[in-house]
């Protein structure tokens, strides 16, 4: 049962993880456009929103990157003890 717990919390941690990290850049980027746009007349919010989706997309990427790669070597490490 303890077990099971821990999973359940380490998921939830990863899921709200994964949308900050996505979220972050996004805001960021768009409150800094938006703050250019207005202070010099500058047309970037586009620009920097477009900018920030592709920081978060790429912050998400390594973040499910390495949360595979142990799952990954655990399962396999788990296949070579079954056998």
């Amino acid at each position: 049962m303890k077990k099971n717990s821990n999973e359940i919390v380490r998921s939830l941690a990863l899921i709200t993880q994964l949308g900050v990290s996505m979220l972050a850049p996004v805001v960021l980027c768009a409150v800094v456009g938006n703050w250019l746009d207005e202070r010099y007349g500058w047309s970037v919010t586009a620009v920097f929103l477009i900018l920030g989706i592709m920081a978060g997309a790429r912050n998400t990427w390594i973040l499910v990157k390495n949360v595979i790669k142990p799952d990954e070597k655990g399962r396999l490490d788990n296949e070579k003890e079954n056998k």
